[in-house]
This record gives C-alpha cells, structure tokens and sequence, in this order.
C-alpha cells in the first residue's frame, strides 16, 4: 500500500503500518478499509502538539472543545457500512477532517458537514494535503442534513443525538444505511438505521460515547 509521500510522510510511515496492524488485531477485516488507513496520514489531522501520539488508538483534543475519536471506532463504523467505492455518502461532523478522508478512499463521494467555523477551516487545510478530490464540505447546522446532494446512500452522523434528526431519514436512499449515536449526553446506544421505502428499520449495534449533535434536530447548547 502506497502512503503519501513526503518527509512528515515517511516520518510517520511505520507508526501508521503499525496502527494497520493493530486494527487487524481488534477485528478489522475489511481491506479497504485498512488500506484507507494506511493511506491516511492521521498526523496532519491533529494539533501540532500531539502529532508524536496521531497513530495511537486513542482520542484526541483537536481545539473548540471537540476530539478526533479512536481510529479503532472510525474502522468499526466504516467496516459497519461495507462501502463498495461507489456511493454517495454523508457525514455529519466534519470535525478534523480525519474520517472524510477515510471516507473518501471508500466512496464516489463525500459531502460533509461541520458547524464550528474554525474547526472546519483546519479540516478544509488538511484535507487539502492529503489530496483528497472527492470531497465537499459545507459549514452550517448538520441536524439538517445537505438536502442539496440527497438521497445519500449511506450517513454517518460523528455526535450524539436525543433521537434519530428527521431530516436525515428524509435524505437517506431507498436501501441507504444510517449510522449514528443516540442517546443521553453521557451515554448513547450506536444504531445502524436502513430505509426500505418508506420503512425504516433500527438494529442496536454497541453503546459509545460521543460529543452531543447541537442543532435544530439534536441537542441546544
């Protein structure tokens, strides 16, 4: 597997191959999604100060109050999806832009939402340099959805919700797969959500811990 090529690159090449290595040891199977995360050069999505710790399978601040989760529960959610490289795909939470990447060796394509100015300007840099093509990114509250580019065949929602937000069942594809937290503040339940007409059908899949969704749909302030 081919790593973006550059100093820093090469610097963190090993650490990355390792971090490969050890999402194959907690259950990660599926290929491409490993081969995403070995193209995936997580050091460029974290504050400088942490970089030495961008492979570890931990979370991490990242500024405004906000984490860039465990890579172990990005691989989790995207080996979840079984993405075949040709759907269209919607993620809410941009955040530091590490999993639009990942999403990115997935899909066809990827529009992504972030409501914290900031926060989506180091992900749109960062992006950037990983050269992603596939990718659209909008600021603005991702309760609502990107009713722009819908149906999406597949949603990942990166916060907790009080209840699955409306419009985000509206704009999933007839056989389209959701996946978000829900939940209290604390505690939430991940549900995998798939629409079938106008049925939608919920399985539980593992309690998580994630930052609220603020929004119009999910958590006020």
């Amino acid at each position: 597997m081919d790593s973006p090529v550059s100093a820093t690159g090469r610097q963190f090449g090993g650490a990355r191959r390792r971090l490969v290595a050890e999402l194959q040891e907690k259950g990660i199977t599926d290929l491409a999604v490993l081969r995403a995360f070995d193209l995936t050069p997580r050091h460029l999505f974290v504050p400088t100060g942490v970089q030495h710790r961008a492979y570890e399978d931990s979370s991490l601040p990242i500024g405004n109050a906000q984490t860039i989760s465990q890579p172990s529960v990005h691989a989790r959610y995207l080996q979840t999806l079984s993405l075949q490289g040709t759907e269209r795909v919607l993620e809410i939470g941009t955040g530091s832009g590490y999993q639009t990447v990942l999403l990115s060796h997935l899909a066809a394509q990827v529009f992504s939402v972030e409501r914290i100015g900031p926060l989506l300007e180091r992900a749109r840099a960062a992006i950037g340099k990983s050269a992603a093509t596939n990718v659209s990114l909008q600021l603005g509250d991702g309760t609502h959805g990107w009713a722009a580019y819908a149906p999406y065949d597949a949603i990942l929602v990166s916060a907790a919700s009080p209840d699955v937000p409306q419009p985000l069942l509206d704009q999933l594809a007839d056989g389209g797969r959701l996946l978000v937290p829900v939940g209290g503040r604390e505690e939430q339940q991940l549900l995998m959500i798939t629409r079938s007409g106008t049925a939608y059908s919920r399985t539980e899949l593992a309690p998580v811990r994630f930052v609220p969704l603020v929004g119009d749909h999910g958590w006020t302030e």
